[in-house]
């Protein structure tokens, strides 16, 4: 990719669910290895715009690509044409997501719920799928959980799993939705350990949360969302301390 080129760029991003208007002109830019952490209320927007950059929802107007290419679509003459099913996923398996809920296999153990993505859809051969997953756990502190299965985890280590899951199949782009807010407290540090590790190696995030201490820490950029718009955005040192926007002083006043 080169450096010029933002790997999430959205212009003026519009989505709507029937009469509620969930996204009103997203302009956001994310660098590579940047960390954006996205903030703010609950209805705010933000799942709704990670969920469109992996196009597991599809936006209403504007324009959103990732690594210089269009989420979703094709250009051609100056109109825009959907991707097949078959075109998506595979842009899809080039961004790694990581849900609020851990979504593994409840009938595979850990090792297989990490090896399946890259064998079945890259077509990885197993024995190399399970020396990368062996090594992707061992990254995330669960060398000894390989032959556990989900039912016998905490949601911290499911949580962890979930991660390395999404590593293994080598993605450019790494989105987190609200990846500690189903846990207790106790495990959140945990998954937010594994969370700043990446960070620190360069690994390309977006990031959805209500961890402040994170977002201060291992972010690059913070942006402020409310009613479907970003309303503050910039270094998280100056957002999270000196907040100029009344709602974000407002919000933070009640988070931190």
């Amino acid at each position: 990719m080169s450096e010029s080129v933002p790997m999430v760029k959205a212009e003026q991003v519009y989505k709507a669910f029937g009469p509620l208007e969930v996204l009103r002109g997203i302009d956001l830019e994310v660098a590579s290895g940047d960390v954006l952490c996205l903030i703010g209320p609950s209805g705010s927007g933000k799942s709704t715009f990670l969920r469109l950059i992996n196009h597991l929802e599809k936006l209403d107007a504007g324009r959103l690509s990732v690594d210089g290419e269009l989420v979703g679509y094709r250009e051609h003459n100056g109109k825009l044409y959907e991707l097949n099913d078959k075109e998506i996923c595979a842009k899809r398996a080039e961004i790694g997501m990581v849900f609020q809920r851990f979504n593994l296999f409840p009938h595979l153990n850990v090792l297989d719920n990490v090896t399946i993505g890259p064998v079945k859809v890259k077509g990885v051969a197993t024995k190399d799928a399970k020396e990368r997953a062996a090594a992707l756990l061992e990254r995330v502190g669960l060398k000894d959980k390989v032959a556990a299965y989900p039912s016998q985890l905490s949601g911290g280590q499911q949580q962890r799993v979930a991660i390395a899951r999404a590593l293994a199949m080598d993605p450019k782009l790494m989105l987190f939705d609200e990846p500690t807010s189903a846990l207790d407290p106790e495990l959140v540090g945990e998954v937010l350990e594994v969370m700043q590790g990446l960070a620190e190696d360069g690994m390309t995030m977006v990031v959805v949360t209500h961890e402040m201490g994170f977002a201060r820490e291992a972010g690059t950029a913070v942006a402020f969302m409310d009613g479907g718009e970003v309303l503050e955005y910039g270094d998280p040192r100056q957002v999270l301390v000196s907040p100029k926007n009344e709602r974000l002083q407002s919000f933070l006043s009640k988070v931190l």
